[in-house]
């Protein structure tokens, strides 16, 4: 008898069990992989209004557009964006695609080389345009620059002034602007350097400047050259200075 009531528990709790299996099937619900609202963790997220190929058939509140984009493909900065950044950002694209065209222009073109090219010119120029060397300016600046440190130099020299440029030392060099117009590249080095600048007089005396201040100068300096030419050399063909 003990066997038989130990049999007919088991097939009680037996169907119990089926019992709670069905009723739990009823409120959760089972997956098949098939039904609607089922998410595979190892693909993408898809609208749910989104048509099989991908398109959207309805707008929904939900839906995550893609980043915007102007009519002539450029995206749309971030209104977060600080507009010196943004306009840093675009700076920094225009001069690479500079940079890529004068390369195209001119498969020899160097950045480093250039650098280092330009900044033995700075000094050059400089110390030419102090002691009034004509000659070395002709071959290191465009006529309408060398015309206008000529006409310097001439006004110097007509007071009875001399100058005294020293330059200390070029802190940094940097290229902020490149392009091609006509054949011609044109490349702007920005150099910040160290100087002291004197003027003086027929007897001697300071007549500007300080000789015993050191100056922080930050000049901005455009060479060209022409990419058609068999002249490797690049000429000075703007300045301009920040005080």
């Amino acid at each position: 008898m003990g066997n038989g009531f130990q049999f007919i528990d088991i097939i009680l709790f037996a169907m119990i069990a089926a019992f709670l299996i069905l009723r739990l099937r009823g409120v959760l619900g089972r997956r098949d992989g098939h039904e609607g609202g089922y998410r595979d963790p190892f693909k993408p997220d898809v609208a749910p209004d989104a048509s099989p190929d991908g398109s959207d058939e309805q707008s929904g509140d939900n839906i995550v557009q893609l980043p915007d984009r102007s009519e002539d493909g450029a995206p749309n900065m971030d209104p977060s964006v600080d507009d010196d950044l943004a306009e840093e950002i675009l700076a920094d694209d225009v001069l690479v695609s500079g940079i890529a065209g004068i390369r195209t222009a001119d498969p020899s073109f160097n950045l480093e080389d250039f650098l280092v090219g330009s900044r033995v010119a700075f000094e050059m120029i400089l110390s030419g345009y102090a002691s009034g060397d004509r000659e070395t300016l002709k071959n290191l600046l465009s006529p309408e620059v060398l015309g206008n440190f000529l006409m310097a130099i001439d006004a110097r020299e007509k007071a009875g002034h001399a100058m005294e440029d020293t330059l200390v030392g070029i802190r940094s060099a940097e290229i902020v602007e490149a392009y091609m117009e006509n054949g011609s590249a044109f490349v702007t080095a920005k150099f910040v350097s160290e100087q002291v600048n004197v003027v003086r007089d027929e007897e001697g005396q300071v007549a500007e400047g300080n000789p015993n201040q050191v100056t922080d100068v930050i000049d901005f300096w455009t060479f060209a050259r022409d990419t058609r030419s068999r002249d490797p050399n690049w000429l000075l063909v703007a300045t301009r200075s920040l005080d």
